[in-house]
C-alpha cells in the first residue's frame, strides 16, 4: 500500500471512534450546533444500517427520513422499501425504475414505512468538511461496521 494512502486511512480511526462514542440522537432531536459537514451512522436497535456524508448534515439526515422526501432524496428508505417489496435491481427503464415503483401502491407504502422507520432511528454523525476524508470515511465505516445498505455501487 502506499505510505500516503495508509497514513490517511489509518487517520480514519480517530474519527470512527469519535463516531461510535457519539451519544446517539434521533433526526427530530438533532442539536443546534451540530457541524454542517460530516459523515453520519443510522442504526436500529443495535444493528448500524447505513453511513452516508454531507455537506448540509443536518439537511441531509433529516431527508432520509422526511414524510415528504421523493426517492431521490431518500435514498437509504428507498433502500429498506426495496429490500421490503423484493426490488433490489436498479434498472435505466421505465418500468422497474424509482419513479415507476413510487407509483406502485405495495412499494409506496414500504418507502412511506420505512421513512418513517428511519426518522425513527438513532443517528450519529462526525464533522469532517475535507471532501477527500469524507469519501474514505464513509467508506471505513461501511467496511467495518458492515452496513447492510451501503453498496457503493454505480448505476
Amino acid at each position: 500500500m502506499h505510505r500516503r494512502f495508509a497514513q490517511v486511512t489509518e487517520s480514519m480511526r480517530s474519527s470512527y471512534k469519535t463516531l461510535l462514542k457519539m451519544e446517539p440522537v434521533t433526526a427530530a432531536t438533532l442539536p443546534k450546533g451540530m457541524p454542517k459537514s460530516g459523515v453520519y451512522l443510522f442504526t436500529d436497535g443495535s444493528q448500524h444500517l447505513y453511513v452516508g456524508r454531507s455537506n448540509r448534515l443536518r439537511d441531509r439526515i433529516r431527508n432520509h427520513g422526511s414524510a415528504a422526501s421523493k426517492h431521490n432524496v431518500a435514498s437509504f428508505a428507498f433502500k429498506i422499501a426495496r429490500e421490503a417489496t423484493g426490488n433490489l435491481r436498479a434498472t435505466y427503464r421505465s418500468e422497474g425504475s424509482r419513479k415507476h415503483l413510487v407509483q406502485q401502491p405495495k412499494f409506496a407504502r414500504a418507502f412511506s414505512d420505512a421513512k418513517r422507520r428511519v426518522s425513527m432511528m438513532e443517528v450519529r454523525f462526525v464533522e469532517e468538511s475535507d471532501q477527500l476524508r469524507q469519501a474514505l470515511l464513509e467508506i471505513y465505516v461501511s467496511v467495518v461496521l458492515r452496513t447492510p445498505f451501503n453498496d457503493f455501487d454505480t448505476h
